[in-house]
């Protein structure tokens, strides 16, 4: 196995609610993930906090990467947290809101 047939894209995203409650995840495809948080398709705190605004992600190749990093957001103080999504989407806008079957 070669080391680019091992590497698959993943992604570290940040999902709030109005309130600004935070969630961090990471996942292989991120469509896919966003329309289970907002449609509340998986039980659990982001079906139960109404999570459903995606504010922040980033693209890893690597998987254990990604999973190191997600580790590393969910670590952080909010502050840090806030930061991290205000460096890229100031007015924590969805960057969800326009992608297909939304």
């Amino acid at each position: 196995m070669t080391l680019g047939a091992r590497m698959k894209q993943c992604y570290v995203y940040i999902m709030c609610n109005k309130t600004r409650t935070l969630y961090t995840g990471m996942t292989n495809d991120l469509y896919r993930r966003v329309f289970e948080h907002k449609h509340k398709l998986v039980k659990g705190f982001t079906s139960r906090y109404n999570i459903t605004m995606l504010v922040y992600y980033e693209e890893h190749w690597d998987p254990s990467q990604a999973i190191a990093r997600e580790k590393q957001i969910k670590g952080w103080l909010r502050s840090k947290k806030i930061a991290l999504i205000e460096s890229i989407n100031p007015d924590w806008l969805d960057l969800a809101a326009n992608w297909p079957n939304e």
